[in-house]
């Protein structure tokens, strides 16, 4: 088992890790749209949900892998309302690639974001 951790997404806050490698698979904390530079989620669901794909992006670079090795993402709304905005922030960040996908409406998510999204990914791999 190996810890993930990028400077370039959110450090947690709380007792977890950004993303844990474990038997050749990648799995991420749920990431908010959080900016890690500043620590601030930015206004509306477009800017956030950017935001949490940059977020997982990094965490994914890190891990040395790529959102084309992403088997399964949860993507959590506080607002179903949201979903096109959100979808079409997701397809940016997959491209032609269509990992196995759930979406929930959450009702409430931590420090009032409007996104969580968490995934699981292949691991790099070393024949590549």
């Amino acid at each position: 088992m190996r810890i993930i951790s990028s400077s370039a997404a959110p450090r947690p806050v709380a007792a977890y890790s950004q993303a844990i490698e474990a038997n050749g698979f990648i799995f991420t904390a749920g990431q908010l749209g959080t900016d890690p530079k500043t620590g601030t989620l930015p206004a509306g669901i477009e800017a956030q949900a950017e935001q949490v794909f940059a977020n997982l992006g990094a965490i994914l670079e890190a891990a040395g892998t790529r959102p084309d090795r992403i088997l399964k993402v949860g993507i959590f709304l506080a607002d179903l309302t949201h979903f096109g905005v959100v979808n079409a922030a997701y397809e940016r960040f997959v491209g032609s690639h269509r990992p196995a996908r759930t979406t929930i409406g959450a009702g409430a998510l931590p420090n009032g974001a409007l996104i969580e999204v968490d995934l699981i990914a292949l691991a790099r791999d070393t024949r590549e």
